[in-house]
């Protein structure tokens, strides 16, 4: 549900390709680090007008916000499980935030989501029946606290070596760090 996400897997490749994605429950993390989006508070209409100036000048469109925003997270949360089990965890991410940001699609809607898995080539009934799956819950469970774990207190974030990188306006310095790390293990 985080546009900064949305801003950082449109134009992640371009700047890291072969990024290993994980799957997080953004509300868990929330949770884990006592933190909340500013979508429920007094800065919402600057973040948003800030968000929609962003995705205009990364190129990525006007904005259509879902009805409500932000939501919760945790249905299409285990639909990243279902599809990083499944292998295809970048078309699902990709396509959920396109239909969110751009179609107006809530996520937190399971129709939504089928129709995201769709989208990236999932089966309705493989990722119907996942979003009660215990072994989905538990992966997502591990996925997050492991993510906790590294530092991670929003999204989204790139980890290089250990050091978090967040916001989609610091996917330019993971680049780099990444680049400093090849330019050490070639000499």
């Amino acid at each position: 549900m985080s546009p900064y996400s949305w801003f950082s897997a449109e134009r992640i490749d371009d700047l890291l390709p072969g990024v290993e994605w994980h799957g997080i429950f953004l509300g868990g993390v929330f949770k884990a680090t006592g933190r909340s989006s500013w979508g429920f508070d007094e800065r919402r209409k600057e973040g948003m007008a800030e968000c929609e100036k962003r995705a205009e000048r990364y190129g990525l469109g006007p904005i259509r916000w879902p009805d409500p925003w932000p939501t919760n997270d945790l249905t299409v949360a285990r639909a990243m499980a279902c599809a990083a089990r499944e292998g295809r965890l970048r078309p699902f991410a990709l396509a959920a935030m396109r239909l969110a940001f751009l179609e107006g699609g809530e996520l937190g809607d399971p129709d939504t989501v089928l129709e995201a898995g769709r989208r990236a080539g999932l089966e309705a009934a493989v990722l119907t029946d996942a979003l009660s799956d215990p072994q989905i819950k538990a992966a997502l469970r591990h996925e997050t606290d492991a993510a906790v774990a590294q530092g991670v207190f929003g999204v989204p974030t790139v980890i290089v070596d250990g050091e978090a990188f967040w916001g989609d306006d610091r996917l330019g310095e993971a680049a780099a760090a990444v680049a400093r790390l090849s330019d050490i293990a070639a000499a």
